[in-house]
C-alpha cells in the first residue's frame, strides 16, 4: 500500500518541543510513504513565543503542507469547515502523532477522521498502554515522548532513535551560512549559546539566576562567546543576563533573540560546544543537531518523558512532593522544584561537558 499511496495527513499538535520530539516519528513516515504527498493537520500557535509548526519543518521535505485549525474549539462552524477541506483533499492514510489526551478521546478523533472519508488509520491511542510512557530500566525511567510516539506507529515498522539522522532537520546550505554569518563577531572562538527564555512562568529559573551563571561561566571559560538565543520578546532578559558576563570577560556578547528563524537558530547551536536552557522549544533543537546540553527542568511534568533524547545531555530535575502538577503557573509553592536548582549544580554540570 506504501507505493501506491498518494496523500498522507498526519496529526500532530503544538508547538515547537512538542514538534521537535516528533522528528523520528517523521522520518519514519517519509521513509513508509516516499512517493505521497504528506500534509499535517495542527493547530495554529497559542503563544508569540510558539512557532507553528511549518517554521521548524520548513525546507525540511518532511512535510509538504498543512492544515490548521483551534485546537480544543468547539465551534460547529469550523470543524464542518476542517471536515470538508479534509474531504476535498481525500487523504488515503492518516498517521496519528498526537498527544495522550485519554482513550475516549482517541475514540471520538477516530471517528471524525473516518467521516473525512479516511480508512486507513495508523498510531491513535485508542488503549492505555498506548497512551502511557511505559516504565523502563527496571521500572526506574519513563519512556520519552518521542519514544512512545514511534512505538505506536509500530506497523510503519521501526526506527533508531539513537541515530542522530533520525532527529535530523535537514538544514539547508542557507540557513547554516545565515548561522556562520551572525556568528561572525565571536571571531572563531569557541561558542556557549544561551536561551533564557521560556513561555511558561512555571518553568523561569529566573533572571538573577541566569546572571550569575554567566558571570561564573565566564569567569572559568576564557576565550569563549557567548550566543543568546530566543523570540524577540526575550532581548530585554537575554542582555540582564548577559551583564553577568560582561562582569567577567571582554569576550564576544552575541544576543540573537529575534533576528533568527527556529532553523537558523539550530544552525547556530550546531557550532556551539555547549547550549544551556529551560526545558523549552530551543533546547530541543540544540538537542536535535547534536549539541550536548545543560537543560534546567521544573517538575510539572513527570522526569524524562521531556528530556533532551541522547546521552550527552546533562538535566537537572529535582522532584518534589508536588512533581508531575502540569502547572504552567505555580503560585502556591513558588516554583520549589525549579527555584531549589542552585547555580552551583548547573555550573558542576556545566564543568561535566566542558571540563
Amino acid at each position: 500500500m506504501a507505493t501506491t499511496t498518494k496523500r498522507v495527513l498526519i496529526y500532530r499538535l503544538g508547538s515547537l518541543g512538542d514538534t521537535l520530539i516528533a522528528l523520528p516519528a517523521l522520518h519514519l513516515v517519509a521513509r513508509v510513504f516516499p512517493n505521497a504527498e504528506r500534509r499535517m493537520l495542527t493547530n495554529f500557535p497559542v503563544n508569540v513565543k510558539a512557532p507553528p509548526a511549518a517554521a521548524i519543518l520548513e525546507n525540511s521535505k518532511l512535510v509538504h503542507g498543512y492544515f490548521r485549525y483551534s485546537a480544543g474549539t468547539r465551534s460547529p462552524r469550523e470543524l464542518l469547515s476542517l471536515w470538508w477541506q479534509l474531504l476535498r483533499w481525500r487523504p488515503q492514510v492518516l498517521v496519528y502523532m498526537g498527544a495522550a489526551r485519554g482513550v475516549e478521546s482517541a475514540r471520538r478523533d477516530a471517528k471524525f477522521f473516518r467521516l473525512c472519508g479516511i480508512s486507513h488509520l495508523i498510531g491513535i491511542p485508542v488503549t492505555e498502554d498506548m497512551q502511557q510512557n511505559r516504565l523502563q530500566e527496571f521500572g526506574q525511567f519513563l519512556e520519552p515522548e518521542g519514544a512512545r510516539l514511534v512505538r505506536n506507529l509500530v506497523e510503519l515498522g521501526g526506527i533508531d532513535l539513537d541515530a542522530p539522522a533520525s532527529w535530523d532537520l535537514l538544514l539547508t546550505d542557507k540557513e547554516h551560512s545565515r548561522a556562520t554569518e551572525v556568528l561572525v563577531p565571536a571571531a572563531s572562538k569557541p561558542i556557549i549559546a544561551v536561551s533564557v527564555g521560556t513561555k511558561v512562568q512555571s518553568k523561569d529559573w529566573g533572571r538573577d539566576n541566569w546572571r550569575a551563571l554567566l558571570h561564573q561561566i565566564a569567569r572559568l571559560y576564557p576565550n569563549h562567546a557567548l550566543a543568546l538565543c530566543g523570540a524577540g520578546e526575550e532581548n530585554e532578559a537575554s542582555e540582564f543576563a548577559a551583564d553577568g558576563w560582561r562582569e567577567n570577560s571582554s569576550d564576544p556578547v552575541i544576543n540573537l533573540c529575534g533576528r533568527l528563524t527556529p532553523r537558523e537558530s539550530a544552525a547556530v547551536f550546531a557550532q556551539a560546544r555547549l547550549f544551556i536552557g529551560h526545558d523549552s522549544g530551543p533546547m530541543h533543537l540544540a538537542a536535535a543537531v547534536q549539541t550536548p546540553c545543560v537543560a534546567i527542568f521544573a517538575a510539572r511534568n513527570k522526569p524524562r518523558v521531556w528530556f533532551p533524547y541522547g546521552k550527552q545531555h546533562r538535566v537537572l530535575y529535582h522532584q518534589t512532593d508536588c512533581w508531575g502538577c502540569g502547572l504552567e503557573t505555580c503560585i502556591v509553592e513558588r516554583k520549589k522544584c525549579l527555584t531549589s536548582i542552585t547555580v552551583e549544580e548547573v555550573m558542576a554540570q556545566v564543568r561535566n561537558v566542558l571540563g
